[in-house]
């Protein structure tokens, strides 16, 4: 029964990451179908709505997501650097997923952010381009979802190990 836990717990983390990473990659998608002129590295162009609204979904997915493998992984703190090397190894490994997770949440969610920014203005914009900010925002979404599983799965069997 545990085991099936588990299971339905990393393919709902994993469903929710590969559902941010697709509105991500729509959501450029999207911000490509509009009129934009590029000179060099400016560029002027019309905002899309409509990738605005997908890049805000699918970073509110992929907050969703760090937020519930937190949750459900419970808390396997490391405080020192003795610590840490006394440390199980399935401990050590889940150490570094979290530091991975929070490190790609940062990456993930600072692209999608600026890609959506870039697309709520009310009038044509020109600036430097943010091009494919928001295809590479999804595609860390799916990263974000290996390093996630990773950290359940070595949080989950650090736990076993204490008991």
């Amino acid at each position: 029964m545990l085991k099936l836990r588990g299971l339905l717990i990393c393919f709902l983390i994993v469903a929710v990451d590969v559902a941010a990473g697709i509105l991500g990659i729509q959501a450029e998608v999207a911000q490509n179908k509009v009129k934009h002129l590029r000179l060099w590295i400016f560029e002027c162009r019309d905002p899309s709505h409509e990738a605005f609204k997908l890049a805000l979904g699918a970073a509110v997915l992929l907050s969703l997501a760090h937020v519930l493998i937190n949750l459900l992984g419970g808390c396997k703190c490391v405080c020192s650097q003795e610590e840490f090397q006394r440390a199980s190894p399935n401990r050590q490994l889940s150490m570094a997923c979290l530091i991975f997770t929070w490190i790609i949440l940062a990456v993930g969610l600072s692209t999608l952010v600026i890609g959506m920014i870039s697309n709520n203005k009310a009038r044509a914009s020109c600036g430097f381009t943010h091009h494919h900010l928001l295809s590479i925002g999804g595609i860390v979404c799916f990263v974000h979802g290996l390093f996630a599983v990773a950290y359940y799965v070595s949080a989950t069997a650090a736990t076993d190990e204490e008991k």
